[in-house]
């Protein structure tokens, strides 16, 4: 499905809220006492439906074969899809969790690099952020967005099935092998910012695009260049995601991604308590202590990853990872707090 749309900035931002899901807007930068609605830059907006969410490509009006560049963004974004998604038998992905426990696997280069890049997100977060948790998401049952609670011997065969320990990758064969029967990968906490990348990199190759901004639901954002006016980046809004009328935060980024990590949508409760779909590897448990976290990045992957890490390590864990990474920023909202923390680059991103 495809549509087209030409906004103004104020109008942008009244729509984004609903298009990005819960936490992010695209904010009007241009908004001054004395600008008429006639004198607002316009933006083209395409978008479609994949991954389950919608992505969104914006360009500013006017810019030569805008609406190609599009189409061929969100064309490579359908092509990820079908290349990552469990929830399809034929892609990559499935067919790498129903071999790879039987003998080591050739894949191609792209999922070869994408999961080496999350062994590295693995290690260097502690566990934080592991993508081997099929067996677990299944178990609390959040692969079919119906969450329970799993039982003791339930929740500890599945725990058995999970942990990026048992995975080899062998750099020289390119292959991937699982050292675990029943282990299962699952990319939703980078796919949609790999997908993101990869457009990136195809207009910035092919198109020579500058200035470009594009977004895939409430969690995924990479800001190309400079929104319609302004010299230093786009402007994204973080919101409450108890409360999508307050704004927390506004972060500008050029040449930047920007991912979120809240459990607005996909949670229950039980026993009074909200659990959600992020699970700690560490315990085989929703991560609980963050309503929202947040994380910007050189590449939407990057970003995407170190949100659900930072989700579940909690604010100390997450100031000794920035000041270790110098290139990555933190949005931390705690349980309890009404104010964002800043940390690392984020806090020179903030408007």
């Amino acid at each position: 499905m495809k549509r087209r749309d030409f906004l103004s900035p104020k109008r942008l931002a009244r729509t984004a809220g609903k298009t990005a899901g819960a936490v992010l807007q695209i904010v009007d930068e241009l908004r001054t006492a004395e600008r008429t609605a006639s004198e607002e830059p316009v933006l083209l907006r395409c978008a479609r439906r994949a991954m389950a969410t919608t992505f969104e490509a914006i360009f500013p009006f006017g810019m030569p074969h805008a609406q190609a560049w599009a189409d061929a963004a969100l064309d490579e974004i359908d092509r990820v899809e079908s290349e990552l998604s469990v929830y399809r038998e034929e892609s990559a992905v499935s067919r790498l969790n129903a071999t790879a426990a039987h003998g080591a696997i050739a894949v191609e280069e792209s999922l070869w690099q994408l999961l080496a890049r999350a062994q590295r997100l693995w290690q260097a977060t502690g566990g934080a952020f592991d993508i081997t948790l099929g067996a677990l998401i299944k178990a609390w049952g959040f692969y079919r967005r119906q969450g329970c609670v799993p039982g003791p011997e339930q929740l500890a065969a599945a725990r058995d099935r999970s942990g990026f320990e048992h995975v080899r990758l062998d750099p020289e064969q390119r292959t991937v092998a699982y050292d675990c029967p029943g282990l299962e990968i699952n990319l939703g906490s980078i796919g949609k910012g790999y997908a993101i990348d990869q457009t990136i990199g195809l207009w910035r190759r092919d198109g020579n695009i500058r200035h470009a901004l594009i977004h895939g639901g409430h969690s995924s954002v990479f800001a190309l260049g400079s929104e319609p006016g302004a010299r230093h980046g786009w402007s994204i809004g973080l919101l409450d995601p108890d409360d999508t009328r307050r704004r927390l935060a506004v972060l500008r980024l050029h040449d930047r991604a920007l991912g979120v990590s809240a459990a607005t949508y996909q949670h229950f409760v039980h026993e009074g308590r909200k659990l959600g779909h992020i699970l700690d590897p560490r315990t085989g448990w929703p991560a609980e202590g963050m309503r929202l976290a947040a994380a910007t990045a050189p590449t939407a992957a990057e970003a995407d990853a170190l949100a659900t890490a930072f989700f579940v390590l909690g604010v100390e864990a997450v100031r000794a990872y920035c000041a270790d990474h110098p290139l990555v920023g933190a949005a931390l909202l705690p349980h309890g707090a009404d104010r964002l923390i800043l940390l690392g680059t984020a806090a020179n991103e903030a408007e």
